[in-house]
């Protein structure tokens, strides 16, 4: 006798993913942009004023900015600080790796030396300090990977997504979804400033910091189809019940709760986040 068996079915009809070559290890993969292959600086704006040479770049003068602008994207690169050690502090080995040409992620030489805690090597810069400290010593190469959700924002000038971001250092988790509060400025406090698509900036700070293996990946969601009995049901921030026309197989065994109870300290156009917004769970009944 066959036993009765049962699967969920969400009824999202979802693309077939993209297959890729992932390339090689820390190197691009086939849908990467490349920004510098160890040759020349033709993806950045000023890059003449940056020195190539030994498959490195490192700066003379001025920052430079990708010829590419972007929202999220996947980050890759390698940067090491001056064997030779001088100075202390914020003025050893520092450099950024600015997102939307405001959001640092500092490049510092951190190891054995002491500073404030978020303006570290891998903090986001007077934001939130590493989850640790993972720094190689002073003229090793080191790799940054950053993925990078820009904050969005409506015609008004309002935020309506926000943005954060996740970094690996060595291959060591040290910001862990990180949301930006703002530009990170030296001297002001984190403030958003409307922007679209930008480029991406990497700092000159008056150190002679090398680059190399700099690529990135546009990211952009699936979009998947629903039917319509679905999408009451499968959107988290819907507030509608279940459609009546909905499979009889179908059913909802999880009544609306709130995804947040404690008291939010951010809000999206003057709503707390997690207000309104309700979670519904669909089981599959067939057997």
């Amino acid at each position: 006798m066959a036993v009765p068996s049962s699967r969920w079915v969400s009824g999202i009809l979802w693309p077939e993913p993209v297959v890729i070559n992932s390339g090689p290890l820390n190197g691009p993969p086939s849908d990467a942009i490349v920004l510098f292959n160890g040759t020349d600086v033709s993806q950045w704006e000023n890059g003449e004023t940056w020195t190539v040479q030994d498959g490195y770049a490192s700066p003379r003068s001025g920052d430079i900015r990708t010829k590419t602008v972007l929202d999220d994207c996947q980050w890759h690169i390698e940067w090491a600080t001056p064997e030779q050690v001088e100075g202390s502090g914020q003025d050893r080995g520092n450099s950024g790796v600015f997102f939307g040409s405001k959001y640092d992620v500092q490049v510092l030489d951190s190891f054995e030396n002491k500073t404030y805690f978020d303006g570290q090597a891998r903090s986001l810069y007077k934001t939130k300090p590493p989850l640790v400290n993972a720094c190689r010593k002073p003229g090793a190469w080191q790799t940054y990977d950053v993925i990078y959700t820009a904050p969005k924002f409506n015609e008004h000038g309002q935020l309506v997504k926000l943005s954060d971001i996740t970094a690996i250092h060595n291959g060591v988790l040290i910001q862990n979804h990180t949301e930006l509060l703002g530009d990170t400025d030296y001297e002001n406090p984190p403030t958003f400033h409307p922007h679209e698509a930008t480029p991406i900036r990497l700092q000159f700070h008056g150190n002679p910091v090398r680059f190399r293996s700099i690529w990135l990946r546009q990211l952009s969601e699936s979009q998947p189809r629903r039917p319509e009995w679905n999408r009451g049901l499968v959107d988290f921030r819907s507030t509608r019940s279940q459609s009546p026309s909905a499979p009889t197989h179908l059913r909802s065994v999880s009544s609306p709760q709130s995804l947040s109870t404690a008291g939010p300290s951010t809000t999206i156009n003057g709503t707390p986040i997690g207000q309104g917004m309700d979670h519904r769970t669909v089981t599959s009944l067939d057997a």
